[in-house]
């Protein structure tokens, strides 16, 4: 069973969200002895432009000056978007990140300027061989994991373990997750520019009437997503035992890893903060939510938000959970801490 820490807040203060997840993070650190290192990356969303419900830049103020209080350096870490959006490649993405507040600290995007920087990470679980984790990741042992509780088409929900999954994975970590090794060309948007196979270092793109993707060479990089002008290569979202891979990534990710995890669990949407566009809250605020096990934060948070609203929507995501806990990244069973 592992403690997780809770402080209710249904407010809208987020200054005051700010200072109670100081608090938790405090709380940890005194009661598990968590010494930091000199640099600990805060792994955050930056939200899609157009959102309005992710959690904002002032929330995370009271944390970095906690961190450089005692002498640590923090940065913001993320990885760019297997989609077409605003945090595509890094240029993109670290402009959102600013137009949002973000600007308090250095901000790394850990998976190179389109996504396909990467360290493979062995974890030979039931679906994943080895992870595609952004390249960035593997210079900090230790990270503060800051998560937004709420909804999501595909996993059911976002928290800790879509945070380590999606938000540590590389863009062609993200596409394993989701549909398999290769993405797939629309021939009737693909004008055989070529740019695409110029750009893919496997030569598993050729160019005869319009662009092909070879599956027997194509690593999953999901590279040519980024540079396609005609949006013509995506990936087919779902795919077979997405929750379970999601599981696996998240295994991947915090391997030999800190960590300590945060949730808020605020503005809960039905979709994720990659949705571009304004959102209206589907239940009401809780608070925050802390430990170091984010199978049993996850849980928490999914029990805690089901326990006051009668929707299942979030349920499916439980599956997510109870494979995570089969292989080994934490437990589903919980002692919440007031």
């Amino acid at each position: 069973m592992s403690k997780i820490y809770f402080i209710e807040n249904k407010e809208s203060d987020y200054e005051q969200l700010g200072r109670d997840a100081v608090k938790l993070l405090e709380k940890i650190v005194s009661e598990t002895g968590h010494k930091f290192d000199k640099e600990v990356p805060i792994k955050v969303h930056f939200g899609e432009k157009g959102n309005t419900t992710f959690i904002p830049a002032k929330c995370y103020d009271e944390t970095i000056k906690y961190l450089k209080e005692i002498g640590v350096s923090p940065s913001y870490i993320e990885s760019n978007v297997l989609y077409r959006g605003s945090r595509t490649t890094t240029e993109r993405h670290i402009k959102t990140a600013k137009a949002h507040g973000f600007t308090q600290i250095p901000i790394i995007i850990a998976d190179g300027d389109i996504g396909t920087e990467y360290n493979e990470i062995e974890i030979n679980k039931d679906y994943i061989r080895k992870c595609k984790i952004g390249k960035g990741y593997g210079n900090y042992n230790q990270f503060i994991v800051m998560s937004h509780f709420k909804g999501h088409v595909a996993a059911g929900f976002g928290g800790a373990l879509k945070q380590l999954a999606m938000g540590f994975a590389s863009r062609g970590g993200k596409l394993e997750q989701h549909s398999g090794i290769s993405p797939v060309i629309d021939a009737n948007k693909c004008i055989s520019c070529g740019i695409c196979a110029d750009k893919c270092d496997y030569s598993a793109i050729t160019i005869p009437d319009t662009a092909i993707i070879d599956g027997n060479k194509c690593i999953g990089c999901a590279g040519c997503i980024a540079v396609c002008p005609q949006k013509a290569i995506e990936n087919t979202w779902g795919g077979s035992n997405f929750l379970e891979k999601l599981a696996e990534y998240a295994y991947g990710a915090a391997k030999d890893k800190d960590i300590i995890y945060i949730t808020f669990v605020h503005n809960i949407t039905k979709d994720c903060d990659c949705t571009g566009a304004h959102m209206n809250p589907i239940a009401e605020n809780i608070g925050i939510l802390a430990g170091k096990d984010p199978v049993a934060l996850d849980t928490a948070c999914l029990d805690m938000v089901q326990q006051n609203e009668s929707d299942m929507l979030f349920d499916k995501g439980r599956k997510t959970l109870k494979h995570a806990e089969k292989i080994g990244l934490g437990t589903m069973e919980y002692e919440l801490v007031y």
